[in-house]
């Protein structure tokens, strides 16, 4: 049995941290910090590299450089990991979801997934969406000083929670329905998406975030279809 609706943002997280023990999930948790760590070991070379080629520095002046370099390409992989983590996420959505009805919902009808191409392109957008929105968080907090930890986190659960909820939802509908019912639901979506955007700021956390967020966002998604029915296929366009 599916346990019952809640209305608390807290709800949907619990339930996804307690299917941690899923052999699913733990296949995709070590796929998503093995990505991970290939992009940030990338992204600190080629830092560091291109902090040699464009200074030319030698001795303890190409020391400074690379502890510099060092910080800054911690303080980017910090910054940047929750788009990373969100494109990732997206990437593995159909088996962490598949896995979630399994347990919770095994009474709900196969999915129709979207394409591979289809799939990938929700994952890039999702990943430039909270990009785009930490770019502006952080040109706000450059601008009013106190206050970049909190845009960046009311932007980013804005971002990762619509963007995960219409990804999730566009497997059992298309994306006009999905769009539909996130915004009739955008409450609970966007403090769920408040949740897992404040993981980010936790060590260790924060790699939970792309298999925890997407079953998360599939509890929501059954408590949203409760609520809201909405059809399973788009209706037919007037002639």
């Amino acid at each position: 049995m599916a346990p019952p609706p809640s209305a608390s943002p807290f709800a949907p997280v619990m339930r996804a941290l307690a299917q941690l023990d899923d052999p699913v999930f733990l296949g995709v948790l070590v796929r998503c910090v093995a990505w991970s760590v290939v992009c940030f070991v990338a992204l600190y070379a080629g830092a560091i590299a291109t902090a040699h080629w464009l200074l030319n520095l030698h001795g303890w002046l190409a020391w400074m450089a690379d502890l510099l370099g060092s910080i800054g390409a911690a303080l980017l992989a910090f910054w940047l990991f929750l788009p990373v983590a969100a494109a990732i996420g997206t990437l593995y959505f159909d088996r962490i979801a598949f896995a979630v009805e399994r347990r919770y919902y095994p009474w709900l009808p196969p999915p129709h997934a979207a394409p591979l191409l289809e799939q990938v392109w929700d994952g890039l957008a999702v990943a430039l969406r909270v990009l785009a929105m930490n770019i502006v968080a952080l040109v706000l907090a450059l601008l009013i000083p106190g206050v970049g930890l909190v845009l960046g986190w009311m932007v980013a659960a804005y971002a990762i929670g619509r963007g995960l909820f219409v990804a999730v939802a566009m497997r059992r509908m298309p994306r006009e329905s999905a769009e539909s019912l996130y915004q009739a639901r955008r409450w609970s979506v966007l403090l769920t998406g408040g949740v897992l955007a404040l993981a980010a700021y936790v060590p260790l956390a924060n790699l939970l975030i792309p298999v925890v967020g997407v079953a998360a966002m599939v509890h929501v998604l059954d408590a949203a279809m409760a609520a809201a029915p909405m059809p399973r296929s788009a209706p037919p366009r007037p002639v």
